[in-house]
């Protein structure tokens, strides 16, 4: 199997790239309006004093003491400056909280936050779940588990391993398609390790250049299980711009993601399940299209995933210009433990990104 690091490298590209954009943008915007305020102090009270004489002369008006008003109100606090991703007010001007449908029994959204490693067991190199020996791996998750119950106690934090179960690829293969699909043992594998561990398991598939529609029934075999749930990954779906993995990035539009929560939604329904998760990872403006289209099912929790990595301000701009401003149902937000410090950067702790408003629901370890 191929390894994706070629990808990674490419994606690293683009943020760069994104990051100079939005370092220019970020000094023009770096001015803080301090409210200056000068102690008031009323004014002496003018004092005259009357004139008499014997004349019939009319004594001057009196002069009027002169007092500032007085008031209980109080001056208005300055703004609070948020940094992007974070202000509530924008949030809420972009239309969060979504109106969704009403929630079926066993969802898992909002009441919980769901906490997951990335990657694939054959692999070191495409994120933490394959990184790491299976029992270092549960016991790593189990802690980044605790760390988010700690930031944000009201919430119940549920584990997830997120396995990629078809890996986008740089050649065609024998199938022709530039993906790979990973073995039913692996796949068995995997949901063996997420049930000892209480964790929810995830399906993750990166198509290549085979259409979505014809490539997820190979997975209905697992997704009738009630614990099994969904990811798609736009930037390895190239399907329409025939690109090998790699070298371009790619899209999926309102209506192929519409194709997959109605193929969930037909899932929960004929095998009575509780609502699936489907993810959708986004780092970039043409990621998805058409996101306002996404038609939203009961039996489906759509989280539009932010997936971009980097230094902290980059991943914040990400965060407000794809998940906030283009609002689907639900958000979550990724953390590389070796991309986003690479270049020295701190990885975001979980009350930074708690901070982000909405905050996410679906958090990401790769």
């Amino acid at each position: 199997m191929k390894s994706i690091l070629p990808f990674v490298t490419y994606r690293c590209l683009v943020l760069v790239l994104c990051a100079t954009f939005a370092l220019s943008l970020g000094l023009a915007g770096c001015k803080f309006n301090k409210a200056h305020q000068s102690d008031a102090r009323p004014d002496d009270t003018v004092v005259t004093e009357s004139v008499s004489n014997s004349n019939d002369v009319p004594p001057p008006e009196p002069t009027v003491s002169r007092f500032d008003a007085i008031t209980s109100a109080k001056a208005p606090a300055p703004a609070t400056k948020y940094r992007a991703g974070e202000d509530p007010e924008f949030a809420t001007r972009s239309g969060w909280p979504v109106h969704s449908p009403p929630s079926l029994p066993g969802a898992i959204l909002p009441g919980k936050r769901i906490v997951a490693y990335y990657g694939n067991p054959l692999s070191k190199r495409m994120g933490a779940l394959g990184e790491y020996q299976k029992d270092e791996m549960l016991r790593r998750l189990k802690e980044e588990a605790g760390r988010w119950e700690k930031a944000d106690p009201a919430i119940t934090v549920q584990p997830a391993l997120h396995l990629i179960a078809v890996v986008a690829q740089g050649e065609p293969g024998k199938s022709g398609k530039y993906r790979m699909v990973m073995p039913d043992d692996v796949v068995n594998q995997v949901h063996g390790w997420a049930r000892e561990a209480k964790a929810l398991m995830f399906i993750d598939i990166q198509t290549g250049h085979e259409d979505i529609r014809t490539l997820l029934p190979r997975f209905e075999w697992i997704l009738k299980n009630p614990d099994v749930h969904l990811g798609i990954d736009p930037e390895f779906n190239l399907v329409k711009s025939g690109a090998k993995p790699g070298t371009r990035i790619g899209t999926y539009d309102a209506a192929d993601i519409n194709y997959v929560t109605g193929y969930l939604s037909n899932l929960v329904k004929t095998h009575n399940l509780p609502p699936k998760v489907l993810t959708v990872h986004r780092f970039t403006r043409n990621g998805v299209t058409n996101a306002r289209n996404i038609s939203l099912r009961p039996e489906v929790q759509v989280v539009m995933h932010m997936d971009g990595w980097g230094a902290p301000p980059l991943k914040r701009d990400s965060y407000e210009d794809y998940i906030v401003s283009e609002p689907v149902q639900y958000a979550g937000f990724k953390l590389f433990y070796h991309n986003d410090t690479k270049k020295g950067d701190p990885l975001m702790t979980p009350r930074e990104v708690l901070k982000l408003n909405p905050k996410p629901l679906y958090i990401q370890y790769q």
